[in-house]
């Protein structure tokens, strides 16, 4: 049978967020599906150029979407200079995407330290001793590093005042379900000037 419809305008929560936490959870209970939570995070450079990588999503509250990462890496740095991303999940075995788009801001050094923590010990070296996105001769240099991290004392681990998290504060979340003939259902969610959300459906 043909499917023309998948996703009706009744079907949606007026709240994004809810939404996406609705299909979030679809896709973790899906056991195809690996890592339901990774994502592209594009970013735009101090050069105007974008760029794009795989991340994973770590939370999400009724402000937006937060993940963690080295802030003197590319994305950090690019965040900083240029504090607006954008998110992109893609669902294969569901044939659904969202993209989410928004302003940056950093989470507080509680929040960070937190997460940081909460991560097993030898993540934790790992990010200590990455000097993420610079030049590296040989990969023996960052090993040795990691291996002389390891040898010290048990004690807790500090984190990295570079090591922080972000949140991205949508402005607009787009709701993409496939249908037959590329005559797929779009929902775009956007704030308007009261922070409330207006839907609308887009053509494909």
């Amino acid at each position: 049978m043909l499917s023309l419809i998948k996703l009706k305008r009744l079907d949606l929560h007026p709240n994004p967020i809810q939404q996406f936490n609705e299909w979030l959870a679809e896709a973790k209970a899906k056991k195809s599906i690996i890592l339901p939570e990774s994502c592209c995070l594009s970013t735009v450079d101090t050069q105007g150029y974008p760029q794009g990588r795989i991340m994973l999503l770590k939370a999400v509250d009724e402000d937006g979407f937060i993940f963690f990462t080295n802030k003197e890496s590319q994305k950090g740095k690019a965040l900083t200079a240029n504090p607006k991303a954008s998110l992109t999940f893609h669902w294969k075995d569901l044939l659904r995407q969202v993209r989410i788009q928004g302003d940056v801001e950093e989470v507080s050094k509680e929040a960070s330290d937190e997460y940081f923590h909460s991560r097993p010990r030898l993540s934790q070296i790992g990010a200590r001793v990455s000097k993420q996105s610079q030049s590296l001769k040989s990969k023996l240099i960052l090993i040795e590093d990691f291996y002389q991290e390891k040898m010290l004392s048990d004690e807790e681990i500090t984190r990295p005042e570079y090591w922080v998290g972000f949140k991205i504060k949508p402005k607009r979340i787009e709701f993409w379900s496939d249908c037959d003939f590329r005559l797929h259902d779009r929902f775009n969610y956007t704030k308007n000037e009261n922070n409330d959300w207006k839907i609308e459906r887009l053509y494909p």
